[in-house]
C-alpha cells in the first residue's frame, strides 16, 4: 500500500505543499478506526449549494439524535474561499458552549442571505479588485471573535497562497506543534482563502512576527480534499477515511472548437476558449486523483457531490440579488434528489450511479 501513498503526493501536491513539516498525530477518532472528513469547494455565494445539502444531513442526524451536530460527525473539516467559511462557521464555538458550533447549517444559508449583498456590493469598488472587501472583512472578524486555529471544536484544513513568497499555506491543527505561527486568528484565515483575485483584494496580516501575504486558497488547490486527505495520510498509519467532499456547482462544457479550427488560430485566440475550460480540467482532474486513491486501497469510502450541469445563469459566484440566492438554495435541494455521479477511471467520463444523493448521505 505505500506505493499508493507515494503515488498520491508525487501527482496531487509535488511535494510542494508539505516539504518539511510535520505535526502531531490526529486524536483518536469517537468512531473507531474511521476518520471521518468533511471538504467544502470555494466559489463565493454558490457556497449556498453545499450548505443546503449540509443542513439535509444535519436535519438526518437529528433524527436520529436530537442532540447530534454536525461537527462532532467529522474529524476533520476542510474548505477554501467560501468552503473555508463555512467550514470556520462550523467548527468555531458559539460564545455560550464550548463545544457547540456557532452556526447550524441552516443558519449559514440564511447568513449567505443577508450578508451575500454586503459582501458582494457595487457600491463599494476595490482599488483593482472589483470589491473593496471591508464588509467580509468586517463580518468575519464580528463572526469569529478571537478564536484561533487551535481553539477549534474540530480539526480544520484550509489553505492559501501567498503571493510574497509564491507557496501555499495550509493552516490546519496538525501543523501547529511545529509550525506555531500557523496559529493565527480564525477571521485572519478566511479572509486569506476567500481573496479570490479579480473580484477581493489581498489579504496582509502578521502573527507570532510572521507575516502573511494572502489570496484565496483556490489559487492553489481548487478542492480542498487534496489537502485535507494530505493532512490525515500524513499523521496516521493508513487509517480508514470516509470523505464527503461538497462542490459549489460547475457548468456543463459545451463543444466549443476541434483540432482542425484551432490549428488555424493566433496565440492570443486560445485564451477565451480556455478560460471556461480550464476550472472544470482542474475539478476532474483532482477527482480523478481522488477517486482513484479511493476505489483502489478503500473502496465505496469517497463521496462527492456536485452539480456538474449548472444554469449558467446561477455561476456568477458575486450575483447576490434575492432571485439568484433562492435559485442557489433551491438547486442545492434537488441536487439532494439527483443520482451521484462516479468518474470512469478509464474514459473519465462522468456516469450517474443508483439511487439519489440524499441516499447516499443517509448511508
Amino acid at each position: 500500500m505505500a506505493h499508493h501513498l507515494v503515488l498520491f503526493f508525487v501527482l496531487v501536491f509535488g511535494g510542494q505543499l508539505i516539504g518539511g513539516l510535520s505535526a502531531q498525530k490526529l486524536p483518536p477518532s469517537e468512531y473507531g478506526n474511521m476518520i471521518t472528513i468533511l471538504t467544502i469547494d470555494g466559489g463565493g455565494i454558490k457556497g449556498i449549494i453545499p450548505a443546503t445539502v449540509l443542513d439535509y444531513l444535519d436535519k438526518a442526524l437529528k433524527v436520529k439524535d436530537p442532540n447530534a451536530e454536525l461537527v462532532h460527525y467529522f474529524d476533520v473539516i476542510g474548505g477554501n474561499g467560501t468552503g473555508g467559511l463555512i467550514t470556520a462557521m462550523l467548527a468555531t464555538s458559539g460564545p455560550h458552549h464550548p463545544n457547540l458550533p456557532a452556526f447550524t447549517p441552516a443558519e449559514i444559508v440564511e447568513f449567505y442571505k443577508q450578508n451575500g449583498p454586503q459582501i458582494f456590493n457595487e457600491s463599494r469598488p476595490g482599488h483593482g479588485p472589483r470589491f473593496d472587501g471591508e464588509p467580509l472583512h468586517n463580518i468575519t472578524r464580528e463572526l469569529l471573535r478571537d478564536t484561533r486555529l487551535s481553539q477549534t471544536i474540530t480539526n480544520v484544513v484550509i489553505p492559501a497562497f501567498d503571493i510574497k513568497t509564491r507557496k501555499p499555506v495550509i493552516f490546519s491543527n496538525y501543523k501547529l506543534k511545529n509550525v506555531p505561527y500557523f496559529n493565527a486568528l480564525m477571521s485572519d484565515i478566511c479572509i486569506s482563502t476567500s481573496a479570490a483575485p479579480i473580484f477581493l483584494p489581498p489579504y496582509y496580516f502578521e502573527n507570532d512576527g510572521v507575516e502573511f501575504n494572502m489570496i484565496s486558497g483556490g489559487t492553489a488547490s481548487g478542492n480542498p480534499t487534496e489537502a485535507a486527505v494530505s493532512e490525515v495520510l500524513r499523521h496516521n498509519e493508513y487509517p480508514k477515511i470516509l470523505v464527503l467532499s461538497l462542490g459549489t456547482g460547475i457548468t456543463k462544457i459545451e463543444q466549443i472548437f476541434d483540432a482542425q479550427t484551432a490549428a488555424t488560430w493566433f496565440p492570443w485566440d486560445w485564451i477565451s476558449p480556455l478560460l471556461g475550460v480550464l476550472p472544470r480540467l482542474s475539478s476532474l482532474i483532482t477527482e480523478y486523483y481522488l477517486a482513484s486513491l479511493f476505489s483502489d486501497i478503500q473502496p465505496g469510502t469517497y463521496l462527492r457531490i456536485q452539480e456538474y450541469n449548472l444554469n449558467p445563469d446561477f455561476n456568477n459566484m458575486v450575483n447576490v440579488t434575492k432571485e439568484n440566492m433562492d435559485g442557489l438554495e433551491e438547486i442545492g435541494k434537488h441536487l439532494l434528489q439527483e443520482k451521484p455521479v462516479k468518474l470512469n477511471l478509464d474514459t473519465l467520463d462522468l456516469e450517474e450511479a443508483g439511487g439519489t444523493n440524499a441516499e447516499a448521505l443517509d448511508r
